[in-house]
């Protein structure tokens, strides 16, 4: 038997971290994701389990709630193999050197000011640093290739297949013999599944077989728009703002999202639905995070590959410009009307849209869109809820701008979706869901109950599930 503890992403969609023990084999680690929003200080808390006993580490993808605390996990003492896909670990490099960059940079800001009232020893140092992060590749990393399997022992493979949730998106399946009974036997983490219908990326990839198939749960209390629907209001929005003169400014998660509204506007340019603007990518994160989905095109969905195909880029088209550098992107100022800006954060946390915002929101000829979720409490949901003005660096700025917030976008299957692939299983043996919220959660476990009649339980942090 095997024994699987959650030690993240349990009743929370965030820190996914899981724990599976062989009682013949290696020790494995499903992800090791940071804790984000209301849960974020769980971050800094001890794992639950000693990282000197992990083998291996298999990772679904490069969100930083999936891999933001592998480098905690080195500095306690992880020296073990990982294995995940190539285009994975690329990403993963952009997110956690962005993430210990910004944590070091808040560190510094808060320990000025802590020193001036003789406060320093309440500052928390960061939880890894640059040097940290870049410790990972000095491990024994393997890579995997989508449908092939890895034998990690004469008993025991692993298999990943794409989870068109983004590039390098992977569901793992465990397959092992069970040494007591030589049962066979598997066990399946979904990671994050992606939407059917993503304008980049495709479809969910079906598994035949699971007797234990740890689930995402993020939206499994609902239904997404319609692609279709999103699109056009997103048409609408883009061309009505830019004939009236305006500029749209697009905050923008790098992984993604980004390319997700290249494509769409790369798209409007050859429909010929597209004025004569000029676009602008302001976020070196994205920026990078884009030349890498361009690289690996080819695990794209058919319409990227059909961009691809014609000019040898999905996303370079001519009103298309990047602004890798600080005063490239002060330069935008400059532009009165008819220009495109998409830049982080996605939530308006931090990064460069706060500087656009500061130039342009008081200006009612143009628009803010949204095609992102705004957790509550975000500089983003504020605006989303109507605010008349807002403060970004100390100074009051007037909310002129149009605001729009664009649902449909979503990377993450809906519980239609999730339900469709699940009934592709030729064997579903017991559900447990996991990365969700655990009133959305109850409403899935329902659902999956009804329609499909198969076991389910809502993992609990830590507990110890049996397999």
């Amino acid at each position: 038997m095997v024994k699987i503890q959650s030690f993240g992403g349990a009743q929370t969609v965030t820190g996914s971290c899981h724990f599976m023990q062989f009682k013949k084999g290696p020790n494995i680690l499903i992800d090791c994701g940071m804790f984000q929003g209301a849960v974020e200080r769980r971050s800094s808390d001890p794992f639950g389990f000693d990282p000197k006993t992990v083998d291996i580490l298999l990772i679904t993808h490069a969100h930083l709630d999936h891999v933001g605390r592998i480098p905690k996990l080195l500095k306690e003492g992880f020296n073990g193999r990982i294995i995940t896909l190539r285009p994975t670990l690329e990403l993963a490099e952009v997110v956690l050197l962005d993430s210990a960059k910004i944590a070091e940079e808040d560190y510094k800001t808060a320990l000025k000011k802590a020193q001036r009232c003789g406060e320093e020893d309440q500052v928390e140092a960061p939880l890894y640093s640059l040097d940290d992060v870049r410790a990972i590749w000095d491990l024994n990393i393997q890579y995997a290739v989508y449908n092939t399997p890895i034998h990690l022992t004469p008993n025991i493979q692993v298999t990943f297949r794409n989870a068109g949730h983004i590039l390098g998106s992977a569901t793992i399946d465990i397959a092992f013999t069970d040494p007591d009974t030589q049962q066979a036997k598997s066990v399946v983490f979904s990671g994050d599944l992606g939407n059917t219908h993503d304008v980049v990326m495709p479809a969910p990839q079906a598994v035949k077989k699971a007797d234990a198939l740890y689930l995402e749960s993020t939206y499994g209390d609902r239904n997404h728009r319609s692609l279709p629907d999103s699109i056009a209001e997103f048409t609408e929005a883009i061309t009505s703002t830019l004939l009236n003169q305006g500029n749209v400014l697009i905050p923008s998660f790098a992984i993604e999202r980004t390319q997700e509204i290249l494509v769409m506007l790369k798209q409007m340019y050859y429909d010929k639905t597209l004025p004569p603007c000029k676009i602008f990518v302001d976020s070196p994160m994205a920026i990078r995070a884009t030349e890498i989905y361009n690289r690996y095109h080819k695990e794209l969905n058919a319409h990227a590959q059909t961009l691809f195909d014609r000019d040898g880029s999905v996303f370079d088209f001519p009103y298309l410009n990047y602004t890798l550098k600080g005063e490239d992107s002060i330069r935008i100022n400059d532009e009165e009307r008819g220009c495109i800006i998409i830049a982080g954060s996605g939530m308006c946390s931090g990064g460069r849209i706060l500087h656009h915002f500061k130039h342009r929101l008081w200006n009612a000829r143009n628009r803010v869109i949204f095609v992102g979720y705004q957790a509550q409490g975000t500089l983003g949901r504020l605006l989303v809820d109507g605010a008349g003005e807002i403060r970004i660096y100390r100074e009051r700025i007037k909310v002129n701008a149009q605001i729009s917030m664009i649902n449909g976008f979503s990377a993450h299957a809906d519980q239609a979706e999730m339900l469709l692939w699940m009934q592709q299983f030729e064997h579903l043996q017991n559900v447990f869901l996991i990365h969700g919220e655990p009133n959305k959660q109850a409403i899935f476990k329902d659902a999956i109950t009804q329609k499909l009649g198969k076991p389910v339980h809502i993992v609990e942090f830590a507990e110890e599930v049996w397999v």
